[in-house]
């Protein structure tokens, strides 16, 4: 009975042990994954391409200056209207001066007098009726003089508050009869016609933007397309995004932008004869780079690409293809390196 019983157990381990084996050779060949793939292909073929790059940029004045006073004083006149165009020179506010005034006009009586006694000196140094030394300081004196109405005249164009280019005024800040300062500010004067445009490129792109080129951008609130020209690039790279400050001067002669709004900016690049783009599906991104599977000889091969400019739908490899390789669109998820391909449908 023991016998029977120890063969029992020797029999039920036996087929216990099978059965384990046999769960994780099917669990071992879940986690391996298919061996073979059934999948659509891409032909590359090199084809004309117009690459180009979008960028966010900003609209600014091309002008814009806050309106102080260079003195303290009491104002006695505004001669602007809120929102309206100025001149360059055109007066925009006047501070009290009667005193400046004053002295200036007492500079110039002083000034008046001692030519006077210049013009009798002269007559009396001809004949000896006085010495030179005489004569010689009183032109000093009426030099000084000449000093004394400069510096009063300069002092006295303070009072007056002239626009320093041609722009629009914004909205005044002070009153008639107020009294100001220099940190006062009267009003934000800007130059609209034309703008400036200011975007950020990445450092890969320095040689495809220069003075002279033109970009196109587009305004919230508006489905036109315009035109801008680049003025300047600054020659360095921002350390922190590796990116190159751009500059485009846009024509606004009907005002209709506003410095301050959003621009879309698009910057054309020469056209690629020969630029190599596929799916943007068939790119496997990594930790470390981003991959392509091919089909070479029924096999998969995993290849490492750079990729450049995206389109809607597809993505430009830089570099890692060639002419004629046929890579892997659908079921990209399963590739292995080696695996069994076999390709249901090819696209070019």
């Amino acid at each position: 009975m023991n016998l029977y019983r120890h063969i029992f157990f020797i029999s039920l381990t036996a087929i216990i042990a099978t059965g384990c084996k046999d769960d994780k050779s099917d669990a071992s060949a879940k986690k391996q994954g298919p061996k073979s793939l059934v999948a659509e292909g891409y032909v590359v073929i090199p084809q004309p391409f117009r690459d180009e790059y979008v960028a966010s940029g900003s609209l600014i004045a091309n002008e814009e200056v806050e309106i102080h006073p260079e003195v303290s004083g009491r104002i006695t006149s505004i001669n602007f209207k809120e929102g309206a165009h100025v001149s360059k020179g055109q007066r925009l506010l006047q501070l009290y001066d009667a005193d400046i005034r004053a002295q200036v006009q007492k500079s110039k009586a002083q000034r008046e007098l001692q030519v006077k006694i210049q013009q009798r000196q002269e007559e009396l140094l001809r004949i000896g009726g006085i010495s030179k030394q005489d004569y010689e300081s009183t032109t000093t004196q009426i030099q000084s003089i000449d000093a004394d109405i400069a510096y009063e005249e300069a002092q006295l164009r303070k009072y007056t508050i002239l626009a320093p280019f041609d722009g629009t005024i914004g909205i005044r800040n002070v009153s008639m009869g107020a009294i100001v300062s220099p940190s006062t500010v009267v009003a934000t004067l800007q130059q609209t016609h034309p703008l400036k445009m200011d975007f950020n490129v990445p450092d890969q792109y320095k040689s495809a933007v220069y003075n002279g080129k033109e970009v196109m951008f587009s305004v919230s609130g508006s489905l036109d397309t315009l035109k801008g020209t680049i003025a300047a690039v600054d020659p360095s790279a921002n350390a922190a995004t590796r990116t190159i400050r751009v500059r485009a001067i846009v024509p606004n002669p009907d005002v209709k932008l506003l410095p301050g709004s959003f621009a879309h900016v698009m910057i054309p690049f020469d056209v690629t004869n020969n630029a190599i783009l596929i799916p943007s599906q068939a790119v496997i991104p990594t930790t470390r780079d981003k991959k392509v599977a091919l089909v070479r000889n029924g096999k998969a091969n995993l290849v490492t690409v750079i990729t450049g400019t995206r389109t809607n739908d597809k993505v430009q490899i830089l570099q890692g293809l060639q002419q004629g390789d046929t890579i892997i669109t659908t079921g990209i998820m399963q590739v292995k390196q080696d695996m069994d391909v076999k390709v249901s449908k090819v696209k070019g």
